[in-house]
């Protein structure tokens, strides 16, 4: 107990990105995590400052891959992100195309749907909240409008404000946001966040197929209590972990996401169930099954972020993006015949 009480004394209250550590936080546990994690932290930051030395863009490739599943330094994530992801190549080619975006016309729906969001987002994260200075709910008010405006198909979804208020904290530029925001609702997950969201949709009913061929037992426990997929994971996939997971943990999830695309979510949803299957295996009831999922998403095992993702390029195995393709045909056929 005594050593927990120095830890918090020693641990920062607030956490390098603003958020409040929440009252149950334990500071112990995380303390020593942390200081094995600065080790980490430190020998990848000298090997990616060689990588990238005298180097412009950043762009795929075997070792740039490699690196980013053993993290990528804060210090670089940003300059990481816009160049595997396209999105700088497409800010490059588009040259005031953001400013332009915020002195469009007004649509009343619109901003009235972003700014209602306003205050719902990371109110436990001191950047955010109305007293601070500056305080990002304006970056994000125009991050989300201009985004809005770009791509009037999608237009604004609950999620995106999310989504949007961590690419500010990892890149604190409003443009740079706006192009990862870009890269990721159109390029990366098409169609999670339209009107429809067929694609997010889709995407609940392959984590299903994978859980029925590789966790057959969770399945049959899911069947049997007519717990449905998008009960229990919808907010994984619409805000990609935010929220959900550790901040770092999600932030190691989305370096891997930019570069590698959506079947990230895959690795980890599945890694989350395999780690947890005799747990899962014990839910009573719907209601019960409910909390199992959320308290799989707490806890050492998601905390130490560096051997969750070793273990998320292992535990569930293969898993190509044939595989992936092949069962989004599938289920998206299944579900527009289900109209």
């Amino acid at each position: 107990m005594e050593s927990a009480g120095r830890a918090q004394d020693r641990v920062p209250r607030v956490d390098p990105y603003g958020f409040e550590r929440p009252e149950d936080f334990d500071y112990a546990a995380y303390e020593e995590f942390a200081s094995a994690y600065l080790v980490v932290l430190t020998r990848r930051a000298i090997k990616w400052s060689k990588l990238l030395k005298g180097r412009g863009r950043v762009q795929r490739s075997g070792t740039v891959k490699r690196y980013i599943r053993k993290g990528i330094p804060l210090e670089h994530r940003a300059r990481v992100w816009m160049g595997v992801s396209g999105a700088q190549a497409q800010m490059d080619q588009n040259p005031g195309y953001y400013q332009r975006l915020l002195q469009g016309e007004h649509n009343d729906r619109l901003e009235e749907a972003i700014r209602t969001d306003m205050n719902r987002t990371f109110p436990d994260n001191i950047k955010f909240r109305k007293s601070a200075d500056p305080c990002l709910q304006k970056t994000l008010y125009n991050v989300l409008l201009a985004y809005g405006r770009h791509n009037q198909g999608v237009g604004y979804c609950q999620g995106m404000n999310f989504i949007a208020g961590y690419l500010i904290l990892v890149t604190k530029s409003e443009e740079e946001s706006f192009w990862l925001l870009d890269a990721l609702v159109g390029r990366i997950l098409p169609d999670y966040y339209s009107p429809a969201m067929l694609g997010l949709k889709t995407d609940q009913e392959v984590l299903g197929e994978l859980v029925r061929t590789r966790l057959p037992a969770v399945a049959a426990l899911m069947d049997g209590h007519g717990v449905l997929w998008p009960l229990v994971v919808s907010r994984w996939f619409i805000c990609l972990f935010v929220d959900i997971l550790p901040v770092e943990t999600v932030l190691r999830i989305w370096d891997c996401l930019f570069n590698e695309g959506s079947k990230i979510i895959f690795r980890v949803a599945l890694t989350l169930l395999k780690q947890h299957q005799a747990f899962i295996l014990e839910g009573t009831s719907v209601v019960d099954i409910c909390e199992r999922f959320k308290a799989i998403t707490r806890g050492s095992f998601v905390t130490e972020c560096h051997t969750f993702m070793q273990k998320v390029f292992s535990e569930p195995g293969s898993l190509s993006m044939a595989t992936i393709s092949r069962l989004r045909a599938s289920c998206r056929a299944r579900l527009l015949a289900q109209g």
